[in-house]
């Protein structure tokens, strides 16, 4: 019987302190967060969770979900 295990869908989750509450731009490239890879969005948005709630006094530090998935394979939905 073959395994039937659910499709990998790689998330990626990431952040640091922004430069502005406003925008995406990072104040120092050198020291983004990277958290981790995840093989689905449920597990990516538990870890993101986390992080964002672990750093909710910093206005300026963000985290970021990134569907890797769709990066590896742009023309597929």
């Amino acid at each position: 019987m073959a395994d039937h295990s659910p499709q990998q869908l790689l998330h990626l989750v990431f952040g640091g302190e922004l430069t502005s509450t406003g925008g995406t731009e990072f104040k120092d490239l050198t020291k983004l967060d990277i958290v981790g890879m995840y093989p689905d969005y449920a597990s990516a948005l538990k870890a993101w969770r986390g992080k964002a709630q672990s750093t909710v006094d910093n206005a300026q530090m963000r985290y970021f979900v990134v569907h890797i998935h769709r990066l590896m394979e742009p023309d597929e939905d």
